[in-house]
């Protein structure tokens, strides 16, 4: 945790500068992450033009692990700049490793993939957290200020995630495979050389340590053992030593995550000297928890079973210019909606707040899960059009992303901010890395479902997108009837 000695001071004349400078990082890094995200299945799928030629199973398997472990990532990105670079140093080298893992997607060598992807997963999760902290660092007096910052930098994430998948997207399907995920990397690039000539507007933000006490003998030779381990094992994994079954990972790790999450719910209960409106707010991190992992196990089929779909079994030709739109770019429809929406959204929590009708945390979680099977139900209509033989109209999946859009502004703003407001104050840090854990999960389950639509039985298809609806859509109305009650556990949180 941050200790207040370590708290920048930054001039106030600094803060546009400086939330450009990370605006316009964040852009390039989310350009790179969502164009290459748009092409991953479908390049791990293809046998035809050059691609691995996976089953279905074994791609989304694989996608399910990789965007997993970019949010597992996030726990030990953030401790290495907390304990040894810093924030704005963090944010320089996790850049350039992302930048290398593209590069090296971009080899047309099959055996440099997981390379590649381990490269990425690592830098992401050296720069994620740290962006975010350093936005916090601009606006150390807090207050409506930081929420503005805040709002103009996730828009920066939102536009670079929908330029991104446009072009990735175009030079992987129409060109080569490996086009797209080189300008993935030169969009990184792009954003290094952006943040290293303005850096200096950000003045001290991120500069300083989180923690200056030298590192002691565990965390030295933890550190090591990590490294030299994820070495050996991906020299193994290369050499054809170590056989990798992604489906068989992602299974156990399901298993892993959701073991660690119950192993330390139940030690702060047990053993975390809790008073007993402290359980019960702890108790309400459970259900969210729960809820959030539910949602993101559904929202994801946006980079798998969706991202098939709409190649696949979607009619994609413009016959008027002759054009087939690549699959990747309804990838861009969730940020696009994002934009203009989310300004909206604000608005209405805001007139609902002046009002006394504000939905309390548990309805709108409610709220989202509800839209996401929503979503879910208009997917199986469009299964319905593909079982009987025919192409589905993009209409299809463009009313989908505009439900999971809501859904997503419903329960995605409100989860982090939640948790902090919950928990203990001696376990605040522990809790937000336990939230990432629920995303990672969620995207481990994600792929673990895409992985059920077997392009050779098209008749199921309808019936799995109404069980993946049917689970969020119970928890739902589960969170409405239970709503009063859990708000009681939130005594004094608001």
């Amino acid at each position: 945790m941050t200790t207040a000695s370590a708290t920048p001071v930054i001039p106030a004349k600094s803060h546009p500068r400086g939330l450009a400078t990370l605006f316009f990082t964040e852009m390039w890094e989310r350009f790179s992450y969502y164009g290459m995200r748009a092409l991953l299945v479908l390049f791990m799928v293809d046998s035809a033009h050059g691609g691995l030629g996976m089953t279905d199973q074994t791609a989304t398997a694989v996608y399910g692990i990789y965007t997993a472990c970019v949010y597992l990532m996030a726990l030990p990105g953030g401790w290495l700049a907390d304990r040894i670079f810093g924030a704005q140093r963090a944010v320089w080298y996790g850049g350039i490793i992302i930048a290398l893992g593209h590069f090296t997607l971009a080899l047309p060598f099959h055996s440099s993939f997981y390379f590649g992807l381990i490269l990425v997963v690592v830098g992401s999760g050296i720069l994620k957290p740290n962006m975010t902290s350093m936005v916090a660092d601009l606006y150390p007096e807090g207050g409506s200020r930081r929420d503005a910052g805040f709002t103009i930098f996730y828009m920066g994430v939102n536009l670079g995630a929908t330029v991104g998948p446009l072009i990735c997207s175009y030079l992987g399907e129409h060109v080569n495979w490996h086009y797209g995920f080189g300008a993935a990397g030169v969009g990184m690039v792009l954003g290094l050389i952006q943040f290293r000539l303005t850096r200096q507007a950000l003045g001290t933000a991120g500069m300083r340590r989180g923690n200056d006490r030298p590192l002691n003998a565990l965390e030295r030779w933890g550190m090591i053992g990590l490294v030299a381990g994820m070495v050996t094992l991906l020299g193994l994994c290369l050499g054809g030593v170590v056989s990798v079954d992604p489906a068989s990972i992602a299974h156990a790790m399901t298993k892993v995550i959701v073991g660690i999450a119950a192993l330390f719910f139940v030690s702060v209960f047990v053993f975390g000297g809790l008073s007993s409106v402290e359980k019960q707010r702890m108790g309400v991190i459970v259900v969210l928890f729960i809820a959030s992992a539910m949602f993101w196990a559904g929202f994801e089929q946006a980079g798998s079973s969706f991202n098939l779909f709409a190649e696949r079994y979607t009619d994609r030709q413009l016959s008027w210019v002759h054009f087939t739109i690549p699959a990747g770019w309804f990838q861009t429809l969730n940020p696009i909606f994002i934009i203009t929406f989310a300004p909206f959204m604000a608005w209405l929590w805001v007139r609902l707040a002046l009002r006394n009708l504000d939905p309390s945390i548990p309805v709108k979680f409610a709220f989202g899960l509800l839209l996401l099977a929503g979503g879910f139900l208009v997917m199986t209509g469009a299964a319905k059009v593909v079982a009987a033989g025919h192409l589905a109209l993009p209409g299809w999946l463009l009313a989908t992303y505009f439900i999971h859009t809501f859904a997503e502004l419903c329960l995605s703003p409100v989860g982090l901010s939640s948790v902090t407001k919950l928990s203990p104050r001696k376990y605040v840090g522990q809790m937000v890395g336990i939230w990432f854990l629920a995303t990672s999960l969620g995207n481990l389950i994600a792929g673990l479902l895409a992985g059920g639509f077997s392009a050779d039985h098209l008749e199921a298809w309808p019936g799995l997108y109404f069980n993946i609806a049917l689970m969020p859509a119970i928890a739902g109305v589960l969170l409405l009837v239970c709503a009063r009650p859990v708000k009681k556990w939130m005594e004094g949180v608001v």
